[in-house]
């Protein structure tokens, strides 16, 4: 009688579980088999099927300056999105966990860039960059005169402009994790090292921060996918350009694929881009396992 209980619970869990793993084969792990298989292959046009093409599109890929070129500027937009977002959204949520006068409409405030659409916000900092009447540059005009600066136009500001753009939509949105996690950090750790003569940087440093590597690991592989991810913005504001000074690892995969119709290619840039998002990904599970085992 107790094994048949315990099949029939097995049985009801499978059944529970079941919806949630179509959706997931069908829309995770199917279309990635299917992309791996398509990069092998050239393009259909027409009537004309897709050729087996074997390694010729990854030879194509290596020789592909523009590959190169969207690779380090997503490397370089990762690099400089990521630490300053969780760095900011570390010290917002230190912050607004304090006693402070008007603490729920300074997390509102943070929280705001989250909640709006990627379109309206790259609509909204479009305003703020554009030449001459933009925000920036009437804010510049009014300490250092009549300025005309093309922050998205010129190819050594285009990309970096989107950085600020990703950082004041992310960090408020990291930010509530942290705090979720500091509010569940006892009071009693923190008031034990006050009596024991400890500063407010040493109990951050030795007691706060290492408690929250769980909550960084997870925020930080939020932040490397959203870095490597990232579309719209670009799409509006700049449009990979100047000369693809701010074009993105995925926003090459959406040209290649929708604008040049070149499936095959798209499905080998496609590829790449999910071993390197794996690889990044695996990396931060050692990496934060390990200092969250070590503290």
């Amino acid at each position: 009688m107790r094994d048949w209980t315990l099949k029939r619970e097995w049985i009801y869990g499978w059944l529970l579980l079941l919806p949630a793993m179509v959706f997931l084969f069908a829309f995770t792990h199917v279309p990635a088999v299917t992309t791996l298989i398509n990069s092998f292959f050239s393009t259909p046009r027409g009537r004309r099927p897709a050729k087996f093409l074997g390694l010729a599109n990854y030879d194509r890929l290596l020789n592909d300056p523009v590959f190169w070129k969207v690779l380090w500027n997503n490397l370089w937009f990762a690099l400089g999105t990521i630490p300053v977002s969780i760095g900011l959204a570390i010290l917002m949520a230190l912050w607004v966990n304090e006693k402070l006068a008007g603490r729920s409409f300074v997390r509102m405030a943070y929280f705001t860039p989250t909640v709006l659409p990627l379109i309206a916000v790259a609509n909204i900092w479009m305003f703020f960059y554009t030449p001459g009447f933009g925000l920036f540059d009437q804010i510049a005009s009014v300490f250092f005169g009549s300025t005309h600066t093309n922050w998205l136009g010129n190819p050594a500001t285009a990309l970096n402009a989107i950085m600020i753009v990703t950082i004041w939509k992310e960090a408020g949105f990291f930010m509530i994790f942290y705090l979720a996690a500091l509010q569940a950090i006892p009071v009693s750790l923190k008031e034990a090292a006050e009596i024991e003569g400890a500063g407010r940087w040493t109990v951050f440093w030795k007691i706060t921060f290492p408690l929250l590597m769980p909550t960084t690991l997870f925020v930080s592989v939020n932040a490397v996918i959203n870095s490597f991810r990232l579309v719209d913005h670009i799409f509006i504001l700049t449009d990979g350009g100047p000369d693809n000074a701010s074009s993105l690892l995925l926003f090459y995969i959406y040209e290649t694929a929708f604008r040049f119709w070149e499936t095959g290619y798209a499905a080998t840039l496609t590829v790449v881009l999910l071993v390197l998002l794996s690889a990044l990904a695996i990396g931060q599970f050692f990496f934060f396992d390990r200092k969250v085992h070590y503290k």
